[in-house]
């Protein structure tokens, strides 16, 4: 069942997906309206299951999935998966690369692949104050406190050296 973010728990199960481009202002209702109706249909079946999203930055997806009292299953898992996927195709996009890298520049969210993040953290481009993503959170609480760190307190601090 589709609920308010805010009503979700802190230890609720979240998935980020980073989009490699932003989101053209044309496309973000019809996406929103997309992420909505596939977390409204997502385990149906299971009256105590609650999900909810975030759309972040015209750039992020997160699901967000309490498992506590209605356990997720891999047929689950696999539905979110497939229904990103299709977003993917749908709008020409990359969602499911973990390996790439999201990261502040002033306002703007950039994102690089690994290799070309290390050439900018090499040619001083980016800092150990750099506010990166972190999108290999696992819950609510991880990704209102952990998700937008600086690069020096994230797993990406040994590129630094």
């Amino acid at each position: 069942m589709f609920v308010d973010y805010k009503s979700i728990s802190n230890d609720a199960k979240v998935w980020v997906y980073p989009s490699s481009r932003k989101f053209y202002p044309t496309e973000i209702e019809e996406i929103e309206e997309k992420i909505k109706t596939f977390v409204e249909s997502w385990k149906v079946e299971s009256e105590n299951f609650k999900a909810s999203y975030q759309f972040l930055y015209n750039r992020f997806i997160v699901l967000v999935a309490e498992d506590e009292t209605a356990a997720l299953t891999n047929v689950d898992i696999d539905a979110s998966v497939t229904f990103i996927l299709q977003l993917q195709e749908t709008y020409k996009v990359e969602l499911l690369d973990k390996m790439n890298v999201c990261f502040k520049q002033g306002e703007h969210v950039q994102y690089k692949e690994l290799k070309d993040f290390k050439k900018l953290l090499k040619n001083r481009a980016v800092t150990a104050k750099t506010i990166i993503f972190d999108n290999l959170i696992n819950n609510k609480e991880d990704l209102e406190n952990f998700w937008e760190i600086t690069i020096e307190d994230s797993w990406y601090n040994r590129f630094l050296k």
